[in-house]
């Protein structure tokens, strides 16, 4: 390991936590049965794009299947709440997630062309930077540095399972915040609303939900960052009012209806895409700009969400 990036991590996390955090890689990275929320991780098998990638061409499927999967959409999700502070009406987050950055180099070509017209307050990245769920790193920083040049701050993130720590650094001298089990506060004139966000939750298992949510004053507006969405039942009993995430694909290769095959989540299916509730908490789970284990998309179009925070008057 670099030995610069273990001294910036030590600096960044204290030497316990990044020394414990960069063994759980060590020791569950690149694993095809066990650990995590789900028994069998298809992006860890080698055999498995081979597999895909051969019975859509088998099917004639592939090469549109590659087109669709550079065609990035933008989606408009515009949530209400009762609790918002009236100076954040309108409120705009551009959430980005699961860029797998290194992947298909068209598909980061045509999002940096997208966002030029966009306008907002905040930008989000909801995890996955990196292609492999282990190796080589740099060549997703590079290609998340090309998409950071077009986004204008603040911009916050968090970690997904594709991710390694030793890649919060390099995120970071970008000027990309990372939240590890963090939060911040957003102030706008003399009100605020609180931003957590929490390390990978799905494969590595080293969020601290409680350790985010400490920091933010009971009742107060807050919104979670997760790259998955399964830990939705205790963002909901922590009381956030929102939370973003990704990791799921929307299936990625779906049926006719944008139903998917296999969601790689353990939650609902209507928690897999788009917006979704939970008790008192809204979420939304993008269906990603990129695309895991082989750069094809059917019946699911990328895409990056432009969420509108509204306050609902009583």
């Amino acid at each position: 390991m670099d030995k610069d990036i273990l001294n910036k991590l030590e600096e960044r996390l204290g030497s316990l936590h990044a020394r414990q955090r960069l063994e759980i890689e060590r020791d569950h990275e690149a694993q095809i049965f066990g650990q995590g929320l789900t028994f069998f991780h298809l992006e860890n098998w080698i055999s498995g794009r081979w597999i895909i990638r051969n019975i859509l061409k088998a099917t004639g499927l592939y090469w549109r299947a590659s087109r669709n999967a550079q065609r990035i959409l933008i989606k408009s999700n515009e949530v209400w709440f009762k609790g918002l502070p009236p100076l954040f009406e309108d409120f705009a987050i551009l959430h980005i997630s699961d860029l797998h950055a290194d992947m298909n180099e068209v598909a980061m070509k045509n999002l940096v062309k997208l966002l030029g017209g966009i306008h907002y307050d905040l930008c989000v990245l909801t995890g996955d930077y990196r292609g492999e769920t282990f190796g080589p790193f740099q060549p997703a920083l590079d290609g998340v540095a090309q998409v950071r040049a077009h986004l204008k701050e603040p911009i916050y993130a968090v970690l997904g399972n594709h991710d390694t720590i030793q890649m919060v650094p390099g995120l970071e001298a970008m000027g990309i915040r990372v939240l590890l089990n963090e939060c911040e506060k957003i102030v706008r004139g003399n009100q605020q609303i609180y931003l957590a966000g929490i390390d990978d939750a799905h494969f590595f298992r080293v969020e601290n939900i409680e350790k985010a949510a400490l920091p933010i004053p009971h009742g107060e507006f807050s919104i979670l960052l997760s790259h998955t969405p399964e830990v939705y039942r205790q963002a909901a009993h922590a009381d956030f009012d929102l939370m973003l995430s990704g990791h799921t694909h929307g299936g990625q290769i779906c049926l006719p209806g944008s139903i998917p095959i296999k969601l790689e989540a353990v939650l609902p299916r209507r928690m897999g895409a788009g917006a979704w509730q939970y008790q008192n908490m809204t979420g939304y789970t993008s269906v990603g700009a990129g695309s895991s284990v082989v750069p094809v998309r059917l019946n699911c179009p990328p895409e990056i969400t432009l969420h509108r925070l509204r306050r609902m008057v009583t």
